[in-house]
Parts: C-alpha cells; sequence; structure tokens
C-alpha cells in the first residue's frame, strides 16, 4: 500500500472515533503507536545481535505481546489496558529509579504523550492496519518510516499553529553539507523539532563510521532540545529508527 494511501486509510479511522479532535490529535496518536511498533522491530534485532540484552518493558507491555495478534485485546478491554496500565508504566520510566537508557528513551517518548481513542474497536482496526501493512525488519519496509516521516510533516505543516515551522529537507541536507560535520565532534541542535537537523548530521556522520567505536562516539556527541511533545516524539521516533537500522 502507498505511504500516502496507509496514512490516509489510518487518518479515516480515527475520524470516527469521538475522542479524536483534529489533525494534531491524529498525528500524534498515530507517531506513539508507530514508535511502539518500531521499538518493539529493533528490539527483536537486538535480542540477536546485543549479547545479554534486556527489555525495560515488562512482556505484557511489548507491543508483540498486546498488539501483534489481530484477534488481540480490542474494545473496553484495549482502552483499559492501554490507559490504565500500558501509558501509566511507560511514563513512569522517564523518573523512575534503575531504568535503562532504553527505557528512559520510552519514558521521555510517552512523557507528555496521549491516547486520544475512546473506541477500543476503531483503535485495534489502526493498530491491526499498522501491523499488516508495515514490518520495519523487513528490507523492503526499513525506508518506508523515512517516507512516512516526510508525509507526517508535510500533515504537520498543514495542522501547525503560528509559529511552528518545519525546515525542508533540501534545506537541512544543504546546512550539514556546508558545516561537514566530523567524527567526534559534538553536534547539538537546541530547537530541534523533528530531528530534521540531527537526521541529516547523523546520515552524514555516519559515512565516515568504520567501527563499532566510531558508532558509540557517533552516538554519544549528538545532542538535540525540544520542549513541545508532538515533535519530540517524532523526533525521538525518527532517531530510534536510524540508530535501528544502521
Amino acid at each position: 500500500m502507498a505511504i500516502t494511501t496507509l496514512v490516509k486509510s489510518i487518518q479515516d479511522i480515527m475520524r470516527k472515533d469521538v475522542g479524536v479532535d483534529g489533525d494534531a490529535q491524529r498525528i500524534s496518536q498515530l507517531v506513539w503507536l508507530l514508535f511502539l511498533k518500531i521499538f518493539d522491530d529493533k528490539e527483536q534485532e537486538w535480542q540477536f545481535m546485543v549479547t545479554g540484552y534486556k527489555s525495560p518493558l515488562e512482556e505484557n507491555l511489548r507491543w508483540s505481546n498486546w498488539a501483534k495478534n489481530p484477534e488481540g485485546i480490542t474494545g473496553d478491554e484495549l482502552i483499559e489496558f492501554v490507559n490504565n496500565e500500558l501509558f501509566p508504566t511507560l511514563k513512569g520510566l522517564a523518573t523512575a529509579a534503575g531504568v535503562s537508557n532504553h527505557g528512559r528513551i520510552i519514558g521521555s517518548v510517552f512523557e507528555d504523550a496521549y491516547n486520544y481513542m475512546k473506541s477500543g474497536h476503531l483503535l485495534r482496526q489502526v493498530i491491526n492496519t499498522i501491523e499488516t501493512d508495515l514490518d520495519f525488519n523487513s528490507s523492503s519496509d526499513r525506508h518506508l518510516f523515512n517516507d512516512i516521516y516526510e508525509k507526517i510533516l508535510a500533515d504537520l505543516q498543514s495542522a501547525g499553529n503560528a509559529g511552528e515551522y518545519y525546515t525542508p529537507r533540501a534545506v537541512t541536507q544543504f546546512m550539514v553539507d556546508i558545516l561537514a560535520p566530523q567524527v567526534g565532534e559534538s553536534i547539538l541542535d537546541p530547537a530541534c523539532g523533528t530531528g530534521g537537523f540531527l537526521t541529516c548530521a547523523i546520515e552524514h556522520l555516519r559515512k565516515q563510521v568504520s567501527n563499532a567505536d566510531d558508532e558509540n562516539l557517533l552516538q554519544a556527541t549528538i545532542h538535540g532540545v525540544e520542549k513541545k511533545p508532538l515533535p519530540h516524539m517524532l523526533a525521538m521516533t525518527k532517531l530510534i529508527a536510524e540508530i535501528q537500522w544502521n
């Protein structure tokens, strides 16, 4: 299914839900679902590639255990699980003691996230659409998130409030090419929005990576700050995807 068609079909389902009001809420709802899907696919990869990897999530909270099965929980049971178990736990990872870096990432994403959907049946339809049409461990689907990201950016631009601006990809790429950062140099975007500049910087730097130490140094020297919840959520989802697939 074409990305534009996929995103539109998901948003059309959300439009039937009385709890979702406007494009911004539909985008926010879609992004946190995509984050959990991508993180789950990433964990499947890490379990094979990273010795001793341990998920920061309890088994029942992992996407593959509550969302993956198309015949899984739905209706009121699904809404109760998401609102009263999933979200409180994920939000708590932001401040809980002894949480891994992976857990902190999840906590930071969900700290200001919200489930707007009231119908568990419609939420199940959205989840099943994502699960059926997107497999981020598939080589053919790995690049799809870039297309989804660009589509969401276009929708954000249309739904944006006064004062919000999302820098076009061509501009971020041009600026990174001019700056020509090197591995080992610290990079900070103090108002990173959806992570466009950071993503371009990572792509530029990764061409210089030749071993695991270089990769670790790259990841340790990328920094961004964003105070608005929705752009922050999208930026973290994009950056998680970049780390996973490279």
